[in-house]
């Protein structure tokens, strides 16, 4: 009787381990199950076009680890050497293997920034090799050591005050018509560069009063690196502002400090400034201060005119328009 007991607790004990589940290691973030495959193979790849707040980068996805990708992009961090999905800023393009690009935004202007691709499958992420990069400054000197406060609109940076150097990029001097309302026949007939100011304090911060011609002067009134946007790029910056019809207002300073009452769409949500510097009219009448802002582009209508875009206290508009090359208006400049 004691062999059949000694026989049935046998079974038992051999029954009971033979159908208790083993044991397995928990997965993490760089491991899959046992037999499951392994995290994704990625390289972070170049970077290009870097901006104030943006950088291009490219990544590409070489091995899946024999699960699909379901999530790949870019991390980025101003303080993290080692940037994150978890903990970091991130930027998803799409998914799967093979290259891709994107663009990190949100970045801070003149500071060191670490990017890094990323690739997600469901064994963890793999993260490529890292680049450090430094954002461009946020200010700019020109010739004079004049200062210029810059933003980024879209893909462009632009200077965030009118421009008042008195010299050309290789230092001639831009001549100056003191009192053009005055001296108008000087003013008016004009065929070469000039400038003039709104009054004796106007400089700053409204800038100088520039012709067309030393706009369009080969000797570049615009810093290195720099020149005075045609028609077409002041185009692009309101088209991506949402066009002419509401692209003012967030352009233009807000408040009464500089703008007339009522400053009519004014938000200033880009960081661009614009001040109502006036005008000087072909024939040498300088007015408008607070009420009109008006800006040369570098393109030509014709032989005695050229385009500017106009805005105005009681409207939202970015008024694209044509003027004498005689007029004396306004200049931002745009990066190259």
């Amino acid at each position: 009787m004691k062999h059949v007991k000694l026989i049935i607790g046998l079974a038992i004990f051999l029954a009971g381990i033979i159908l208790t589940p083993g044991c397995s290691k928990k997965s993490d973030s760089s491991s899959g199950p046992s037999g499951s495959g392994t995290i994704p193979v990625v390289v972070t790849v170049t970077y290009s076009n870097v901006l104030i707040n943006t950088v291009d980068v490219s990544g590409n996805v070489t091995s899946d680890g024999g699960s699909t990708v379901t999530r790949r992009g870019f991390c980025s961090s101003q303080n993290n050497q080692n940037p994150t999905i978890q903990n970091d800023t991130m930027v998803s393009i799409g998914n799967g293997t093979g290259t891709f690009t994107g663009t990190v935004k949100g970045l801070k202007g003149q500071a060191l920034c670490y990017i890094r691709a990323y690739a997600t499958n469901n064994n963890g992420t793999a993260y490529g090799n890292t680049f450090s990069v430094t954002t461009i400054d946020t200010t700019l000197a020109d010739i004079e050591n004049n200062h210029y406060h810059l933003v980024q609109i879209g893909t462009q940076v632009w200077m965030a005050e009118n421009l008042r150097v008195t010299h050309y990029r290789n230092g001639d001097v831009i001549p100056y018509v003191p009192d053009p309302s005055l001296s108008w026949t000087v003013w008016h007939d004009l065929t070469t560069g000039a400038y003039c100011q709104y009054n004796a304090t106007s400089k700053i911060p409204y800038g100088l009063l520039y012709n067309f011609f030393a706009v369009a002067d080969s000797r570049n009134l615009a810093p290195n690196g720099w020149h005075v946007p045609s028609q077409a790029e002041w185009k692009i910056m309101t088209d991506f502002l949402g066009g002419t019809t509401i692209a003012g207002g967030k352009l233009k300073e807000t408040g009464f400090s500089h703008w007339q009452n009522p400053n009519t769409g004014a938000t200033n949500e880009t960081g661009f400034s614009a001040f109502p510097g006036g005008q000087c009219s072909f024939t040498g009448n300088i007015g408008n201060m607070g009420a009109t802002g008006v800006w040369w582009t570098l393109t030509e209508l014709d032989a005695s005119s050229g385009y500017s875009l106009d805005l105005n206290y009681n409207s939202s508009i970015a008024d694209p328009g044509a003027n004498y090359k005689t007029s004396g208006y306004s200049v931002r400049c745009v990066r190259d």
